[in-house]
């Protein structure tokens, strides 16, 4: 890269009505022959007091221009408030000889974590049935593991990145990070004594797990550009300089990972990325035991491993894996393997089929209990559980698989812990107007072959909820292709279909992640003031298999923003909506999604929010030095080596394909410390669409000086952040009084 000289001396500052313009440095990027000419690239200095002036004038910006949108803000999100039971408790899930559980108290922005003693009586229904408790009241023998609030107190920012207990209970470690960048620091509390242990590690990534015998303590390390690419060990009590590298991954494309195995023999690592993988399994009861690979990388199988031991006919236990992988199967399918296939070339090994592939079911996970296996798939866009005994797996013996049932057409249900002795899994449910549920489904045996599926806890909602209120259908838009778009559209009920009302459409369509159904207390404020909510399952996620992620990903990417310009399409001529009161939302890749719609067409939105948005991708994806930027080769292509993917790219990179055309209202709300997504992506995209709109609208940045990708951390913030979102879009749609009847009771 080559500059020019500045063209400005300095960032022009804002009186309270003008935008701050940022000075111009001319920096040169040539590629593959093409050369473009960034201007904005300085504001990449975040040391730099003139860049920290520049964000700060933009806040100024942003607060004077919708300054009358303060009481609004301030509605919504007494209405957030007003909805959540301030003072409340998860459901205890049971974890060896406890009851673990948060709490969440009134006026308190962070969770409190406790646990309880749990008995052994014998009986196993009534030992893993969890203690009754109730807001705001202390369980006898209740201890207190972690308060968020102590922990918090005159820090600027609060998270946890991972915890865990050793399995005699004394020992309690957790990651703590207080700048919102996700580096941790780890820290164990006895807690026997209250006291923290000398030991403490900086500079971890999320998770942490003790081994077996609780003398170790695992954790994961980035390099430069946050690719966690370590694995170590520290010995409880030595220095940290002493800790041992488990394994080390030096491919820049790739991700590492570890858990223990469910019944905890195996350390496992887990590398890849989309499109292939590589488990590494370390047993612990073995000294000698190295690392060892499942399948090798070189294969180019996408696969999970999960060894335990399955009852042989004899009655012996023997040694097998678990492998959900996509070989021969583009929706993924489950296997059985003997360790012992696997030694031989890949082309030779002989597995056995647990669940077979299908075109219709895309399989996302397999796991197992000491009694059975319990597989995540996804059917019709909806996520579900199925589980079946291990008595005869992979074998004509197998047992048909048992699904718990639910009386809703759209939902989601996944599992949400399970304890590997555990005569029950726990279940997570919602969907667009049914509050989070929490349900223990107890495993089928031949006495209740169907299992029983029984409701622990439904998040209560307050201010006189009530989800009759409301519809949630699925609708189908067409792409210009002739692919049918899944959509799901939620309304008020009062909403008349006469094309007056305002929409507002969503979307992600990245890494083959789904838009799953769930109820969100925000949402319903502007359902309630008359705003039809579209959600756009669009090319790229995962909601139609993985033949859906890949027609929207390298050089079909363009699928993802046509499709979701055709669901507005469908929300404009749907008889629901006024096409002119239509806005957008997306963030970090769903942010790119916006910006290229922004580009693409313009004058089908009133307003675009953009969070964390990617705008910049070109940028970053040509310099493997910043953050996560090798890892994305493997979902937008290798603009650096491939000439068809860097002009590919280029042609919708929202930066440098902003037009000379009328821009609707924009806003892009980001983090200063924002590690996935740099401040900088939108900073430089704001300029440029200020630089070169023919319309009037303003064009915002909104920025959390203390805050990361996923914005503040306290929940109170967090709530008016997204009382901005959506007070800005609801004045832009002239949305903002409540229906008749609507709103808090």
């Amino acid at each position: 890269m080559t500059s020019t000289p500045l063209q400005d001396s300095a960032t022009t500052p804002a009186s309270a009505a003008t935008p701050p313009v940022a000075k111009k440095v001319p920096l040169e990027r040539t590629h593959h022959g093409d050369t473009f000419v960034d201007n904005y690239e300085w504001l990449r200095d975040k040391e730099s007091a003139e860049v920290v002036e520049h964000l700060k004038a933009e806040n100024a910006y942003q607060e004077a221009v919708t300054a009358h949108q303060e009481p609004l803000r301030e509605a919504i999100f007494q209405e957030i408030k007003g909805r959540t039971q301030e003072t409340d408790l998860s459901v205890p899930h049971r974890k060896d000889g406890w009851w673990y559980y948060s709490r969440s108290v009134e006026g308190k922005e962070y969770g409190i974590q406790c646990r309880v003693k749990a008995a052994d009586t014998g009986d196993r229904t009534a030992d893993w049935t969890p203690p009754a408790v109730e807001p705001g009241v202390a369980i006898p023998g209740e201890e207190v593991l972690l308060d968020g609030n102590v922990e918090a107190e005159g820090k600027p920012f609060f998270s946890v990145g991972g915890s865990a207990v050793t399995v005699d209970g004394n020992l309690y470690a957790y990651a703590v990070d207080n700048s919102g960048d996700e580096r941790f620091t780890l820290r164990i509390k006895d807690l026997r004594t209250g006291e923290l242990l000398p030991d403490v590690i900086e500079n971890v990534f999320y998770g942490v797990s003790f081994s077996p015998d609780g003398a170790r303590i695992f954790y994961t390390v980035v390099d430069d550009s946050w690719r966690p690419h370590q694995v170590k060990a520290h010995v409880l009590g030595t220095p940290v300089t002493e800790d041992v590298v488990i394994y080390q991954e030096d491919d820049a494309a790739m991700w590492l990972g570890f858990e223990l195995s469910a019944d905890r023999r195996y350390l496992v690592l887990g590398i890849g990325c989309s499109e292939y993988s590589e488990t590494r399994l370390l047993r612990f009861d073995d000294p000698s035991e190295t690392v060892r690979t499942v399948i090798s990388r070189n294969e180019r199988v996408l696969y999970e491993a999960e060894p335990f031991l399955l009852d042989g006919p004899d009655g012996q236990k023997t040694e097998r894996i678990l492998l959900t992988h996509n070989r021969g199967a583009i929706n993924s399918m489950v296997s059985l393997a003997d360790p012992a296939e696997l030694e031989k070339p890949l082309a030779q090994q002989q597995w056995q089929t647990v669940v077979e592939h299908s075109d219709d079911v895309r399989v996302n996970g397999a796991g197992v209990t000491a009694t059975h296996l319990i597989v995540s798939i996804r059917k019709d866009t909806i996520e579900r559980v199925q589980v079946m005994g291990l008595a005869g797996l992979g074998t004509p013996a197998q047992q048909a698989p048992v699904e718990p049932a639910f009386d809703e057409e759209l939902y989601t249900a996944g599992v949400s812990g399970s304890d590997y002795e555990a005569p029950v899994i726990r279940l997570g449910y919602t969907s667009y107007f049914t509050p989070s549920r929490v349900y223990d489904f107890v495993l089928p045996t031949p006495e209740r072959p169907a299992g029983e599926l029984l409701l622990r806890k439904e998040s209560p909602v307050l201010g006189g909820y009530d989800g009759s209120n409301y519809v949630a259908t699925r609708e189908w838009a067409t792409a210009a292709d002739g692919t049918r778009i899944p959509l799901s559209v939620l309304r008020h009920k009062s909403i008349k279909q006469d094309s007056t009302a305002a929409g507002l459409v969503y979307g992600y369509g990245s890494y083959e992640l789904s838009m799953d159904p769930g109820f969100g207390i925000a949402r319903l404020s502007l359902l309630d003031r008359g705003v039809v909510f579209v959600i756009a399952h669009i090319r790229g996620g995962g909601e139609l298999g993985r033949h859906w992620y890949e027609d929207g990903k390298k050089l079909t990417k363009k699928n993802t923003f046509t499709d979701f310009i055709a669901a507005t399409d469908w929300l404009a001529g749907s008889g629901w909506v006024d096409p002119a009161r239509i806005a957008a939302l997306g963030g970090s890749a769903g942010g790119l999604l916006m910006g290229a719609v922004a580009n693409m067409a313009p004058e089908k939105y009133a307003a675009i929010v953009a969070q964390v948005p990617f705008v910049d991708p070109l940028t970053s994806i040509l310099d493997p030095d910043l953050p996560l930027s090798a890892l994305e080769w493997e979902e937008w292509g290798n603009p650096i080596t491939d000439p068809q993917a860097y002009e590919y790219m280029k042609s919708y990179s929202p930066y440098e394909n902003v037009r000379e055309v009328a821009y609707p209202k924009i806003a892009a709300v980001t983090s200063f410390n924002d590690t996935r997504v740099l401040y900088v992506e939108p900073a430089k995209w704001v300029q440029e669409l200020r630089n070169r709109t023919a319309g009037s609208e303003p064009i915002l940045m909104k920025i959390e000086m203390d805050g990361g990708h996923g914005g503040a951390s306290g929940r109170y913030v967090q709530w008016r952040e997204r009382a901005w979102d959506y007070a800005f879009i609801a004045d832009s749609l002239g949305a903002t009084e409540l229906l008749p009847g609507a709103g808090l009771k």
